[in-house]
């Protein structure tokens, strides 16, 4: 690709090399891939909350092994950046990266390898004439806290609390 050929052995539909494809897994009859709807269902899920509403695009990424998720959440009562970011860095498995003025944020190649996922460019929501929504954008090592570490976590707190 820097020669400015064509690379061997392409994976995908499409390049993913200097690119981003806005589909992951087979596109499903409401017009959102399978993996999408997957996303919103574990959410639910995972929340116990299953009417929570859920909207996404998930897109392949040319990075080794870092999921990372732009968030805008929409909350009961009103909430500010700094109560967010307040609760935040005390949470357990979060490391709060957000210093803008030096560019400290989450960043894939920084998640890859770490148990924490990484939160910042926490901000409140500008399309609202309110103070319900924040927007936020994380990064965390699918292999670790996307599945290994999360099952064990999971294991060691059904053990804890009996």
């Amino acid at each position: 690709m820097l020669n400015g050929e064509d690379p061997a052995g392409v994976k995908f539909t499409h390049n993913l090399a200097f690119n981003l494809l806005p589909h992951i897994d087979v596109f499903q009859e409401n017009g959102y891939t399978k993996e999408e709807m997957k996303m919103t269902f574990e959410t639910r899920k995972i929340m116990s909350l299953p009417d929570l509403q859920v909207s996404c695009t998930c897109v392949r990424v040319p990075v080794p092994r870092a999921h990372s998720e732009a968030l805008n959440m929409e909350f009961e009562d009103e909430v500010t950046v700094e109560e967010v970011k307040t609760i935040l860095s005390t949470a357990p498995g979060v490391i709060l990266k957000e210093d803008i003025a030096n560019n400290v944020y989450p960043m894939p190649v920084d998640a890859s390898g770490i148990d924490e996922i990484l939160v910042g460019r926490t901000r409140q929501d500008a399309s609202r004439n309110d103070n319900r929504g924040i927007d936020m954008f994380i990064s965390g090592d699918q292999i670790l806290k996307g599945a290994a570490l999360n099952a064990v976590q999971i294991a060691e707190c059904i053990v804890k609390n009996g």
